[in-house]
């Protein structure tokens, strides 16, 4: 006759159903067909409602439909003696999956009063009308970790909850739980009531897209969840949306016996830019050419401050790598191939965290900051790549001295900044003259425990790359046991995150991972999770919600475009151009927001067409004259007689990672065809200025004698008024090339200081204008 929602039910993932076939069946049945709606009725509930001993649980429910009800839906409602506990005592094991112990069983009349009644939506409620049902604890003023009252919903009139709610009674009284005391203090007491599998459970990150059900955060005790790039074709989220599915994953980390909460993560390399409205700033590249550590820290923190309002704690920047060849496709994501510049630029730890001690990682605005990737990233060999990439994930062959003046300076500077998370990269490291051979980062124990920890004094989280430890050359069990006896503290796993915690236990319990080890990692990733303040606060601090992509944040990433951008050459002084000009504009770059932004923007491999709210070229250039006669002709097929200057935007389309190396996927460092034909046909009909909008150089050597202005502009994000900025004189150029400029692929590698330096542009050029020269 309704719709029963059992305790033993499977968690849901997501926070509403729709009801199996047979209840659905049954429900139907209590309803005459005539009155029955035309549209699915569901009630919804929180699955996890948590609440401090002795206070009264208050669990709403919500009816949700498109239009006021036809009828009315009751729901009655008891609470249960069973919970879903496992039983395992400290440093044990639970079964033979090792998943993790939940909240244990409250007793009724010691735990919580028992109780039942019925909710009524009557006919008319209108969709979302709400009513709550109230379960009152008990206070036995015993210290205890959390448990567990189910709840049982009858549901008649709607289809119900694939999952009844469940109130939980907060963990209390245990010294870990107490902010008063030391971290270190906290630490060690809750590493001394966890399980084997809950410290496993610590040491795994699942992945949004690739978590198989909400529940699993609660039965693997999971450490962390990376919020990654929306998938292909799927649209940027909303701030609220994200905070919705932030919040949520936290329920069910409340669900677990200790509460220990999820540290969530995300790839805000240039702005919180899997998120819409979010500002996009410029890439690292175009940010070291701007040579100011301080606006990198303002943006930095910029970025934190939005990450945070949508309950991201944990942040996958800022990669500290020195680029030395610009045919590698993460090119974009260095500050330049200068170690000084990088290391200058590691400033923006600062910016995500705060001190350097950590005492601001628990405010609202900060965010753990991650340096990446330990160590010789930027310095892989051209064909050493991994297939089918040919230069990333490849090898960096390079004695000990160069990888101490290179690659090495960035990461002492980020520590010693007190960078909370480091990770290790997809490479491996060749040190020549040594026998050891090529070894994969992610298992190069002399450098992580040796040098990252020993030597450098890195106290936070290793963090791996994503499936960065089923690429070593072993089985899936020697993989997990030489990554995490290397010094993985945290596997980031989002495929194979149910398997990570059985090998760690197996191998524990073979002795082939001393339980030290594990309880060292396990401990730095608590460590974080102390000081960003999340036993107390694990949910989205909201404050800065609506600040997402807010005026202030837009000038600032607009500013930091008008200094990225780097004048190469300006004959005939045809920059700034004056107001009042009539202007051709063309280029595959003029008007596209996804090719400005580049990749990690919505998506991995860049927005793809998809939504990125901001102002193109062009738009900046109609916007800071609007007195101009504009013309704009993507591929310069519209007459051109009777214009002053043309203003040609050329370049890149969006790529990350091995997927934009040279050669691979047709990437190379030459304009595309339309772009050259536009650059020639605008070039021969008057002056005329190109930007070339990339995220390394391009080779335009045999037409600069035909072009008047060149500058790069790398990947300026979603605040194209920048560039128009500098193109007026509103802001001077002062930009300077942060990697070399070469004249042919034939030079590659080259970077300042080599032998036979002869390049077309140097590093550190950059001509400069005057401020409102036009």
């Amino acid at each position: 006759m309704a719709a029963a929602v059992a305790s033993g039910a499977v968690l849901a993932g997501c926070l509403t159903a729709t009801a199996t076939a047979t209840a659905t069946a049954t429900a139907t049945e209590a309803v005459p067909a005539t009155t029955w709606p035309p549209d699915p009725v569901r009630v919804t509930a929180a699955p996890v409602t948590t609440v401090a001993e002795g206070a009264t649980a208050r669990v709403r429910l919500t009816v949700d439909s498109a239009r006021p009800l036809t009828h009315p839906v009751t729901v009655g409602w008891t609470t249960a003696a069973t919970a879903p506990a496992t039983a395992a005592g400290p440093g044990g094991r639970t079964d033979a999956s090792t998943r993790a112990p939940r909240a244990g069983a409250a007793a009724p009349g010691r735990d919580y009063r028992a109780a039942s009644g019925t909710v009524t939506f009557p006919a008319g409620s209108r969709p979302g009308a709400a009513r709550t049902l109230e379960v009152a604890t008990l206070r036995d003023r015993v210290a205890e970790a959390a448990e567990a009252v189910p709840v049982t919903l009858d549901v008649t009139g709607a289809t119900a909850p694939e999952r009844a709610p469940l109130v939980v009674v907060d963990a209390h009284g245990l010294p870990y739980l107490d902010p008063a005391r030391p971290v270190r203090e906290r630490v060690a007491d809750l590493l001394g009531r966890m399980t084997l599998a809950e410290k496993a459970g610590q040491m795994t990150q699942a992945g949004r897209n690739a978590l198989a059900a909400h529940e699993d955060i609660t039965s693997y005790a999971l450490g962390s969840v990376i919020y990654e790039a929306e998938a292909d074709g799927s649209p940027a989220q909303t701030p609220e949306a994200w905070r919705k599915v932030t919040d949520t994953y936290q329920w069910y980390a409340r669900a677990t016996r200790l509460q220990i909460p999820l540290l969530l993560a995300t790839d805000a390399v240039h702005g919180h830019s899997f998120v819409k409205g979010a500002t996009v700033m410029p890439h690292n590249i175009g940010l070291g050419a701007t040579r100011d550590p301080a606006l990198v820290e303002r943006l930095a923190a910029i970025t934190a401050e939005e990450a945070r309002a949508t309950g991201i704690a944990w942040n996958f920047a800022p990669c500290v790598c020195v680029v030395r060849d610009v045919r590698w496709g993460r090119t974009y994501e260095s500050f330049g191939e200068d170690p000084e510049l990088v290391a200058a630029m590691a400033v923006a730890v600062r910016g995500l965290q705060g001190a350097a001690d950590g005492r601001d990682l628990a405010r609202n605005d900060k965010v753990l900051a991650t340096a990446k990737h330990f160590v010789g990233d930027g310095g892989t060999a051209y064909g050493s790549g991994r297939p089918p990439y040919a230069i990333d994930q490849g090898v960096t062959r390079i004695d000990r001295g160069e990888l101490e003046e290179v690659h090495i300076p960035p990461f002492r500077r980020a520590i010693g900044l007190g960078a909370g998370a480091v990770m290790p990269s997809f490479s491996s490291l060749d040190l020549t003259g040594e026998r050891s051979g090529p070894v994969k980062m992610h298992a190069h124990r002399e450098m992580i425990s040796g040098r990252l920890k020993s030597e450098l004094g890195f106290r936070g989280i290793v963090v791996s790359d994503w499936e960065a430890v089923d690429q070593m050359p072993g089985d899936a069990v020697t993989d997990v046991r030489d990554a995490v006896n290397a010094g993985i503290d945290m596997n980031m796993a989002p495929l194979t995150y149910k398997e990570f915690g059985r090998i760690v236990a197996d191998e524990v319990a073979a002795g082939r991972i001393p339980l030290a080890r594990i309880d060292d990692a396990a401990g730095r990733v608590l460590e974080q999770k102390f000081r960003l303040g999340l036993f107390e606060k694990p949910y989205a601090d909201t404050t800065h919600l609506a600040g997402i992509g807010s005026p202030e944040h837009r000038a600032a990433a607009r500013e930091a475009v008008a200094r990225s951008q780097v004048l190469l050459k300006n004959s005939g002084g045809v920059l700034p151009l004056r107001t009042g000009q009539r202007l051709y504009v063309a280029g595959s770059n003029a008007d596209d927001l996804a090719n400005q932004a580049g990749g990690w923007t919505v998506g991995w491999q860049g927005a793809g067409g998809r939504e990125i709210q901001g102002t193109t070229v062009l738009d900046g250039i109609r916007r800071a004259d609007p007195r101009a006669h504009v013309t704009y002709s993507e591929d310069a097929s519209a007459p051109t007689a009777g214009h002053d200057v043309g203003v040609v935007v050329v370049g890149e389309t969006p790529y990350a990672e091995g997927v934009g190396d040279v050669g691979v996927n047709g990437h190379d460092l030459e304009l595309s065809a339309d772009d050259k034909k536009a650059v020639d046909r605008v070039c021969a009909a008057m002056r005329c200025a190109v930007l070339v909008v990339s995220g390394r150089p391009q080779l335009v050597g045999d037409r600069l004698a035909g072009i008047d202005a060149l500058v790069a502009s790398w990947l300026p994000g979603s605040e194209g008024d920048g560039v128009a900025d500098v193109l007026y004189g509103r802001r001077a150029f002062t930009g300077r090339l942060p990697v070399t400029w070469p004249r042919s692929a034939q030079q590659l590698p080259l970077n300042a200081g080599d032998h036979g330096y002869d390049p077309q542009f140097p590093y550190g050029w950059g001509l400069t204008t005057r401020v409102g020269a036009s």
